[in-house]
Formats: structure tokens, C-alpha cells, sequence
């Protein structure tokens, strides 16, 4: 086993280096970078092109590449370049990048004037309070409600409780979010949770308990909304995979040699349907920690990695959006190293290191 887990660890950073030489084609075909948007900007304030020029007044009727240019000072266009490091050809710059990278150095956002390492830093926390307990408290639902549908299926319960994942399903996280704020946040009813943030504007003055209360006050709306708008695939997941194991001969056998129900189901089933349900663990993990909480961290103003990725790809900060997407690959392929070990727990016939033989 610790031959595998070496093996994959060091396969990661290939595979790290290789997404990140893939987006950045990508993105050198996509149009307006950063120097397009300064452009734009300055085309936009009167007077800008003067200021920055040096309090020259000339402009240039010369040609640029740079959609927006035309009539802009050629100095002050090659000036915003260099600032951007945009006056190096494409491949010196993925050079300057992947040693950069290999330091963990990931350069200074374009626009917020800070590191993209302090910035992933200060955004950090609200993202992994999001992720690690949305998927957390999604399991503890998800994997009892779909045993318990499993063994009693066809029942009045599995009808009822059907009928709640169907609703689930069908409503996005975003819109039990609002609704959520609606009822409990000060909307048109009750006012008992907090609107915003994580933490209150008095969190460093409380004392230890006061703090873990107030963290879990203001997580309480946003992880239920990611629970309720996200339990539902899981849960069918669950309950599928369970009935699957159920109907095999091995429980037949099992029973007929005088096991309990609960004894054949925790036993002999378990682990092998809880196989499939870890396998979804990794995607299910990633989903909520980045994807999945974008529009709830908007809706309760917390300023995650989510909204910041997000906000960074459509300013073309290239630097965060480079970053960023470097922690996202890294923290999937560990979780999914994780999943793959959990694998071993559940059922320790899987043998890891003798199947790559």
C-alpha cells in the first residue's frame, strides 16, 4: 500500500503540470486578456491615456493588435505589456510560470494588488467550511436515508421520503437558499440567523465557545441550503446500490445459514454497496467546495474561493485563475488518493498493489 500511495503522489504533479499547460492554451485563445481590458478602461476615462503617459497630450494613429487601441499613445501600450508581462512571447511565459509554480510561487493578482497565495489564503476558509461540512452533513443524511430505503423499498416510508428527494432534486441549492433567508434570516418572517459573513464583527472578543457557536450561527443557512439542494443524488445513490447488493445470491446463501437481517446487511452487504458510494465521494467533495457554492456564497455574502475564481475569470486575472486552478487539481487529486485509500478500509480484500501487477 505505501508503494501505491507513492506512486500516486508522485504521479500529481505530472498531472498538476500537465492541466495547468492545457488551460493555458486554452486561455491564450480566448479574447480579451488583461491588456484588452486595461485598454478598455482607459478608453473609457477621459483624459487617462495623458495621465498615464507621463502628462503627454500626443497620440499615436499607429496599429496595435490590441482590439481598442487604435488612437492610444504605442509607449503606453507596450508599458500596460510589460506590466502584464504580456511583452514575452507565449512559451516564455508558460517557462516563467511552471518555475514559478514548482516554488509554489503564484505571482500577484493583475487587479486586486495583493499575492494570489495570500488572496487563496483569505478566501480558504469560507470555502472548506462550505465544502467539508455540506459534504459531511450530506452523508450522514444520504447514507442512512438510502440504507433505510433499500431495506424497507416499496413502504409507505420510501413513498413519502421519495417524494421529498424528488423535490430536493428538482429546486437548486441557490433557491432553498433564498427561501431559507426568506423564513429565517429576516425576510418576511422570523429574524434568527445572520445575512452575511462568516463570523460576527465581535468574533475575536468572544471567548472559545462563543466562537465555535457563532461559526456554526452563521453556517447553519448556507450549509443546509448545499445539503437540501445536493442530498438527493446520494441518497438514490445509496439506496441503488444497497438493493443491487441485496438481490445477489451471496444474501440468499448468507440468510439460509441462519444470519439476521441486520447482520447479513452490515456484515456482507455493506461494504460491498458502500463501494459505489465512496467512488462518488471525491466529485461530490469537489462539486460543493468549488462549483456547487458559487451562487450560495453570493446569496449569504461569503467572499470564497468560488466567487473569487469566478470573479477572476471574468476580469481574466490570469494569475488567481491560474492559481486557483492549481489548488483545485491538487486538493482533487488528493481526495480522490483519499477515496481510493477508503477503499481498503471499507472492503480489505481490495489490494491496491497487486492489481498493478
Amino acid at each position: 500500500m505505501l508503494a501505491y500511495i507513492a506512486r500516486r503522489l508522485l504521479l500529481i504533479i505530472p498531472t498538476l503540470f500537465g492541466i495547468l499547460i492545457i488551460n493555458f492554451v486554452i486561455i491564450q485563445a480566448a479574447p480579451g486578456g488583461p491588456v484588452e481590458q486595461a485598454i478598455a478602461k482607459l478608453q473609457g476615462l477621459e483624459g487617462a491615456t495623458s495621465r498615464i503617459a507621463g502628462g503627454s497630450a500626443e497620440v499615436s494613429a499607429g496599429k496595435s493588435s490590441y482590439r481598442g487601441a487604435q488612437g492610444l499613445d504605442p509607449a503606453l501600450i507596450k508599458e500596460i505589456q510589460h506590466q502584464y508581462g504580456f511583452d514575452k512571447s507565449a512559451p516564455e511565459r508558460l517557462w516563467i510560470m511552471i518555475k514559478h509554480y514548482a516554488r509554489l510561487d503564484f505571482g500577484s493578482s493583475f487587479f486586486r494588488d495583493a499575492k494570489v497565495i495570500d488572496l487563496i489564503k483569505e478566501k480558504m476558509p469560507v470555502s472548506i467550511s462550505l465544502g467539508l461540512w455540506s459534504t459531511l452533513i450530506m452523508y450522514l443524511v444520504s447514507i442512512p436515508l438510502g440504507i433505510a430505503k433499500a431495506t424497507r423499498h416499496g413502504s409507505h416510508f420510501d413513498i413519502w421520503t421519495s417524494s421529498a428527494i424528488i423535490v430536493g432534486y428538482a429546486i437548486p441549492a441557490f433557491l432553498f437558499a433564498i427561501l431559507l433567508i426568506v423564513v429565517f434570516a429576516g425576510g418576511s418572517y422570523l429574524d434568527w440567523f445572520p445575512l452575511r459573513g462568516l463570523t460576527s464583527s465581535n468574533f475575536d472578543q468572544m471567548t472559545l465557545g462563543g466562537k465555535v457557536l457563532d461559526y456554526f450561527w452563521h453556517l447553519a443557512l448556507p450549509v443546509t441550503a448545499l445539503v437540501i439542494g445536493n442530498f438527493a443524488t446520494m441518497t438514490l445513490l445509496t439506496k441503488n446500490s444497497f438493493l443491487d447488493e441485496i438481490s445477489k445470491q451471496y444474501v440468499t446463501t448468507a440468510k439460509a445459514k441462519g444470519l439476521s437481517n441486520r447482520g447479513v446487511l452490515y456484515g456482507h452487504v455493506f461494504r460491498n454497496a458502500m463501494l459505489l458510494v465512496i467512488a462518488g465521494f471525491p466529485s461530490a467533495l469537489m462539486g460543493i467546495f468549488f462549483t456547487g457554492s458559487l451562487l450560495v456564497e453570493v446569496i449569504f455574502s461569503l467572499d470564497g474561493l468560488g466567487l473569487m475564481s469566478f470573479e477572476a475569470a471574468i476580469n481574466r486575472d490570469y494569475p488567481v485563475v491560474f492559481g486557483t486552478l492549481f489548488i483545485f487539481t491538487l486538493l482533487g487529486l488528493v481526495v480522490k488518493l483519499l477515496g481510493d485509500l477508503t477503499y481498503s478500509l471499507v472492503d480489505p480484500r481490495i489490494d491496491f498493489d497487486r492489481r498493478e501487477h
